[in-house]
């Protein structure tokens, strides 16, 4: 076969294996999600769990002292944080209306150039009706039946629910961690035995111990930052006197380790706990426009500081 028919081939063989990838891992999030999880979690915790090893505890007493110290440090977090998500969610109904009460300000010249423009084209349409007179005689079309209501769950339902199969995600996580975490380099040890050559295995250890010292330095860099952040966050919106200021610096620390969709939360809340507790308008916009200063001037250090380091470590 010409070398001119293989590249087409094998260029569609590669556009169908990456959509079969992509959606085996979509129809399988709910197994391959808790395992990434605790693969990256591992990679973290496993520097801790070998030095135990080096003093002379097993991997199974290390890796349960290690998740112990962890489940207890975020059952702290979790306690603390509980009064205070408690009355933010009571108090939610009440956050929205006020909300929705400043944005009415914001609405009123959009809603006069609507009313203008429903206006122009209710005139538009009866003037076609005028030159038309069999259309403006025609008879008028039978009213809309409203489609049947949903059977939509309840709320609560809704949310023990979601509760469940966060909880399920967090016991599946713990154990594979503990699994991983306490068979110590057995893992390691097979995969190492399963390759041919000497070269392969030394590549093999060499790839192995890189992916986890990248990843522990990436995510204590990241909470590092985060940490930063978050105090900063919490400081600043003690300064303007915006309720629960410490929830939204802890807020800040875990939305952050999500790409994106993380900051974004933040804004939307911001904007919305700095409407239902200002009046000015200038004034509620002031925590989401800090919190993007803040976040904005972090990374740009941060990228700053990363810079540095490369510089220094190829110099």
């Amino acid at each position: 076969m010409p070398a001119e028919a293989r590249a087409p081939r094998s260029a569609g063989i590669v556009v169908l294996a990456t959509i079969a990838v992509i959606a085996a891992l979509y129809f399988g999030r709910e197994v391959f999600v808790p395992v990434a999880l605790a693969v990256l979690f591992t990679a973290l915790l496993r520097p801790i769990v070998r030095r135990f090893e080096r003093v002379g505890l097993p991997a199974p007493v290390g890796a349960t002292m290690v998740l112990v110290v962890l489940l207890g440090a975020l059952a702290i977090v979790v306690l603390s944080l509980a009064n205070p998500v408690r009355e933010w969610v009571a108090q939610a109904p009440k956050t929205l209306e006020a909300a929705e009460q400043r944005l009415q300000t914001l609405r009123r010249p959009l809603q006069v150039i609507t009313i203008a423009a429903q206006k122009m084209e209710s005139v538009a349409s009866n003037q076609g009706a005028q030159g038309n007179p069999a259309q403006a005689a025609g008879p008028s079309p039978p009213p809309a039946v409203p489609p049947p209501r949903p059977n939509v769950p309840s709320v609560a339902a809704r949310v023990f629910g979601t509760t469940t199969a966060v909880l399920g995600g967090i016991v599946e996580v713990v154990l594979l961690m503990f699994l991983l975490l306490a068979s110590g380099d057995t893992f390691l040890g097979k995969l190492v035995k399963v390759l041919p050559g000497k070269r392969d295995k030394r590549e093999a250890v060499e790839i192995f111990d890189q992916t986890e010292s990248v990843v522990s330095h990436y995510t204590v860099v990241t909470a590092l930052i985060n940490a930063g952040q978050g105090t900063v966050i919490a400081v600043a919106m003690a300064l303007l006197h915006l309720p629960n200021p410490v929830l939204w610096g802890i807020l800040t620390f875990f939305l952050e380790f999500i790409p994106y969709l993380g900051g974004a939360s933040m804004l939307i809340l911001l904007a919305l706990a700095g409407l239902a507790s200002f009046d000015r308008i200038g004034q509620a916009l002031l925590p989401p426009l800090i919190y993007l200063a803040v976040t904005t001037l972090m990374s740009a250090l941060a990228r700053a500081l990363e810079l540095r380091l490369d510089r220094h470590r190829h110099a």
